[in-house]
């Protein structure tokens, strides 16, 4: 049992090696092409999109009021409004839809 989660530690230690590695060694100049610098620029928001959505339907008891935050956090924000109002909205919408539903 240990000697397995030492490898399993190990195999992890190594592929996160390699995922900051492998950039470093590919692209030794300044990239120039057009295409894979606008590609590059929006993977850290794809990334995080990725991560973040799938999280705020399970973020509270039930996926009703989950969406209702969703909803309520996507208003203001494409409003333009502040990081804190959006938040403060989603929280308090979500709060509100799990009293309710």
């Amino acid at each position: 049992m240990k000697l397995s989660l030492v490898l399993y530690i190990a195999v992890m230690a190594g592929v996160t090696y390699l995922i900051r590695a492998v950039p470093l060694v590919a692209f030794r100049k300044k990239i120039t092409n057009p295409y894979v610098k606008s590609f590059l620029y929006y993977v850290p928001y794809a990334v995080l999109g990725a991560m973040t959505v799938p999280a705020i339907f399970y973020a509270t008891g039930s996926v009703t009021s989950a969406c209702i935050g969703f909803v309520a956090a996507f208003v203001p924000a494409f409003m333009g409004k502040s990081l804190i109002t959006v938040a403060l909205t989603a929280s308090a919408a979500a709060f509100f839809g799990e009293l309710f539903f």
